[in-house]
């Protein structure tokens, strides 16, 4: 038997809520299936360089994300260039863009490769 999940756009809008709990501007940049579409995080760190995050599932079935533009902060053409690959394959991924300098934002799991 499968776990129930939150819908896309509802675990979204709690994601905004948190940040806006910790004066993290969050916006959606991208809608996707509202249902279960893929999630992106890109990560602005605020000093011209960006990270992009994708909600995957771990090993074990857990949620997880991973470091979709690698170990090493990006410009924003290259972080771009990973979402707009992303959506080639699958046009209903939402893209939550947060500023976030200091890494204050929790991500609910773990980051792992």
């Amino acid at each position: 038997m499968t776990e129930a999940r939150l819908k896309t756009d509802l675990w979204i809008r709690a994601q905004i809520r948190l940040c806006d709990i910790k004066f993290i501007p969050a916006v959606i940049a991208r809608r996707g299936d509202s249902d279960a579409g893929l999630v992106m995080i890109k990560r602005n760190r605020l000093d011209g360089t960006f990270e992009v995050y994708a909600r995957t599932t771990a090993l074990d079935g857990s949620q997880a994300w991973r470091r979709a533009t690698g170990p090493d902060p990006v410009r924003e053409d290259a972080a771009c260039a990973v979402i707009d690959r992303e959506a080639g394959f699958d046009p209903d991924i939402w893209v939550l863009e947060i500023e976030d300098r200091d890494g204050k934002y929790e991500f609910d799991g773990p980051i792992i490769a």
